[in-house]
Formats: C-alpha cells, sequence, structure tokens
C-alpha cells in the first residue's frame, strides 16, 4: 500500500521537490515545432513541471525557452515583441535572447545601462520529429538527444499531437502502462457499434485475462500482456516503459484478417504542475507506407482536431461536460458510451480527482506494471540524489520498438518477439 506521504512525494513535479528533481534530468516535450511555425513569430506560453515559461523562435531561428516574466517587474513576456534576434518586454523594452541574456534596457540611457548584469532563466532546446524538447537540470548532467526510432523518419511516416489532461501526471502515466484495462474499457460491446473500439471479434477481447510479465532494463522495463486464446494460441502485445514519462506501444487493434501495417505508437505524460499534465501522443510508420491523412485526424482515439482545440490542446469532452458520455450509446454500442479511446483513458483518470489518493487503493498481479514503475521511480530519485545517472537518461531505448502477434501454441513470447522489438540499429540522421 502506498503511503500518503509517499503518494505526494511521486506526484509533485516543481522545483526542489526530489521528483522534480529527478524530471530535469531528462529532455522534456515543451511544444510541437509547429506552434512555432517561423522565425519572428508570436511567443508560446509553455508550462513544465510547474515552471511558467515562454517559447519564441528568434530571427535566425534559434529558440528560446525562458521564464515568463521579465525580470525587471515581472510583466508576462508573452506580450512581448519578438524581434532583431531578441523577445522584447513591452512594458520598458528590455530585451533578451534565447540564452536568457539582457541585450538591451530601451528605459534607461547608454550611460546608466546595466544590461549586462542581467540575465533570465533560459533552458537549452533541442528540435527532433516536430518536437521542442527542453532540458531544464543541471548543465553537466545532461543527457545524450531523446533519439526515439520516430523522431528519424520522414515528416510523411510520423505524427504528433497533444492534449491536456486535468490530473495528476503519474495517474495519467499508470493509466496508460496498464494494459489489463484496456480490453475492457475500450471495447465495443456490438459486432455493428459504428464508434471506435476494440472490436469483439478480434484476440485482445477473445483472449483471456492476462498475465502479465516484466523485464528491467537500463532505460526502464519491456513488459507483456500474454492473453491465451480457445485453441491453444496466445495473444501478446508487448511495450516498453522508458523512464519517467513514456510508453511505446503497438500502434492499433487490428481486426482478423486485416493487413498488418509495420506500425508502433506512444505516449509522454509530463507534468504542466501538480494537477494538469500535457498527454503527448505520436505514432509512426516504420515500413514504406506512409501515414495517410485519415491516420493524422486521430478521430478513433479522441486525439485529434474533432476532438481537442488546436489553439488551447484542451479536449471538447471533458470533466466539466462529463466526457459528452452518451448511455444510450454504452447500452447498445461501446463499454463506456465515451467517444475516443484515449478520450475514455482521460475520463477514468480525470474522475479519480487531480491526485488520487493511493493509500485506499488495492493493487494484484495485474498492476504489476504500474508497481514496478513506482519502484524504478523512487530508486531513480534515490540515485540522482546520491550524484548518479537515473535509468532511462542514456541512449539504450533508441531502437527500442513495441510489437503484437499471436503465437503458436508452445512459443514463448521473449523467443519469438524480442528481435522484434530491438531491431537493428540504423545510423541516425537528422530528419528535420
Amino acid at each position: 500500500m502506498t503511503t500518503r506521504e509517499l503518494n505526494d512525494f511521486l506526484t509533485q513535479t516543481g522545483r526542489g521537490t526530489p521528483m522534480g528533481d529527478l524530471f530535469r534530468r531528462y529532455w522534456i516535450p515543451a511544444l510541437l515545432s509547429t506552434e512555432l511555425p517561423e522565425p519572428d513569430c508570436p511567443p508560446v506560453r509553455v508550462q513544465l513541471l510547474s515552471e511558467k515559461l515562454v517559447a519564441f523562435r528568434d530571427t535566425q531561428g534559434r529558440i528560446g525557452l525562458l521564464d515568463e516574466f521579465c525580470p525587471h517587474r515581472l510583466v508576462s513576456l508573452w506580450l512581448g515583441r519578438n524581434e532583431e534576434s531578441g523577445l522584447r518586454c513591452v512594458y520598458h523594452g528590455w530585451k533578451f535572447d534565447v540564452n536568457g541574456a539582457c541585450v538591451e534596457q530601451m528605459n534607461e540611457p547608454v550611460e546608466c545601462s546595466f544590461a549586462h548584469k542581467i540575465r533570465t532563466t533560459a533552458y537549452p532546446t533541442v528540435e527532433l520529429g516536430g518536437i521542442i524538447w527542453a532540458y531544464m537540470g543541471p548543465q553537466a548532467k545532461m543527457p545524450p538527444a531523446p533519439h526515439f526510432e520516430w523522431t528519424h523518419m520522414p515528416e510523411s511516416h510520423r505524427h504528433v499531437s497533444k492534449v491536456v489532461e486535468e490530473c495528476n501526471w503519474l495517474q495519467a502515466l499508470e493509466g496508460g502502462i496498464d494494459t489489463s484495462h484496456a480490453p475492457i474499457l475500450h471495447r465495443n460491446i456490438s459486432t455493428t457499434a459504428t464508434r471506435p473500439g476494440i472490436p469483439l471479434s478480434g484476440p485482445f477481447v477473445r483472449g483471456g485475462a492476462p498475465t502479465l510479465e516484466v523485464d528491467s532494463t537500463d532505460y526502464g522495463y519491456r513488459y507483456a500482456g500474454v492473453r491465451p486464446l480457445q485453441d491453444g494460441q496466445t495473444y501478446v502485445r508487448a511495450y516498453h516503459f522508458v523512464m519517467p514519462f513514456t510508453q511505446i506501444r503497438p500502434q492499433q487493434f487490428r481486426l482478423q484478417g486485416e493487413r498488418v501495417r509495420p506500425r508502433a505508437a506512444g505516449h509522454f505524460w509530463v507534468p504542466m504542475d501538480d494537477e494538469n499534465c500535457m498527454v503527448w501522443n505520436w505514432m509512426y510508420s516504420f515500413g514504406d507506407e506512409p501515414l495517410t491523412e485519415e491516420d493524422r485526424l486521430e478521430r478513433g482515439s479522441g486525439n485529434g482536431p474533432d476532438h481537442v482545440d488546436q489553439t488551447t490542446f484542451r479536449s471538447f469532452r471533458h470533466k466539466g461536460n462529463n466526457w459528452l458520455i452518451d448511455r444510450q450509446v454504452q447500452k447498445t454500442e461501446t463499454f463506456t458510451g465515451i467517444d475516443g479511446i484515449n478520450t475514455q483513458d482521460r475520463g477514468v483518470q480525470e474522475s479519480m480527482g487531480p491526485i488520487v489518493d493511493r493509500s485506499r487503493e488495492h493493487l494484484g498481479p495485474a498492476d504489476r506494471a504500474i508497481i514496478v514503475a513506482r519502484r524504478l521511480l523512487l530508486q531513480a530519485v534515490k540515485t540522482v540524489q546520491e550524484g548518479g545517472d537515473p535509468l532511462g537518461a542514456d541512449t539504450s531505448y533508441y531502437n527500442a520498438r513495441a510489437v503484437e502477434q499471436v503465437l503458436p501454441k508452445g512459443v514463448a513470447w521473449r523467443d519469438a518477439l524480442l528481435s522484434k522489438m530491438y531491431p537493428a540499429p540504423e545510423p541516425l540522421a537528422a530528419a528535420d
């Protein structure tokens, strides 16, 4: 059982907290590249780990990620002018470059200027895979850039979206790495259902309750839900958990006989503050076939423009309107009556409250991935406090890939799938 004190320890990520110090040792998704589409475009607010920041792309195309508030009189720099290689506060004209250095003070005579003495917080960034990533930790401990396999696919073969979730990052993560819920929460209950969901005819639903197997790795763990089928075969859905907030999963639930497309997908659950997180969703094709425009709409997941405001990244279905649950649909078509696979996830996770009280829960064998994740997070905090490097801060996850497959009777999933989960790495070349 998790105590209330331990629950607070695991869920708080602000500056100076143990988990906050851990998170600041990784590259963190900050914003989509498309949010800063061109040099000198308008700045964008960003909230990470309870810090309010502002991002801008300067005249040379460089990314700045600064404390939102001008160190002069604490006016928001989001109001600022992005011009001539810097972001200028509109109040008194103090201007900052992408490194946080104050380069001009319009309200001070030249002979009285003390701009060279002024700096504001600025975080390093790297642009990969259509995402601008931030590093918020000690410069000497900066890890290698986050070269997931999909970040080096051509733009035609990858897609990224994001959506705000109104709860703590950890319960969102734990919902994502929990594989036993998927064929229950997400199932269709009718063969004629028109709404997206896991079909009754597929192995995910036909299979029995899973045996969950977890293998420790130097980036976190790989895990598999192994479900028995009636004919002696097994359905295996194998994933990766990359510390501290990443899941790599098979891309889709396939109907029997449907053409297999070589794809994978995943999520990042990134704390905005202790009661809100940003869920990042990515998918990619590692075969010759590019993603389609229909793929990019993410209609079935509830992450695309039909479901999420693309200016605020807030879902149209949220706890304030009960996720627009349709009780008649719940009776006749889908298990929840909520449209969208990931909308259903957000619904159950948000329903727990902003920060769930884990001292009241009762975990079982099907929750093994959650139990191990908590243990790894606690160990990683200890490692950082002792001056070491936490799991997942190196390069060992670069070629990790998720797979699912129906295996013949007697075939062990590790024998059949490990080579597919770690395909031979190819030389990395920037795709952006």
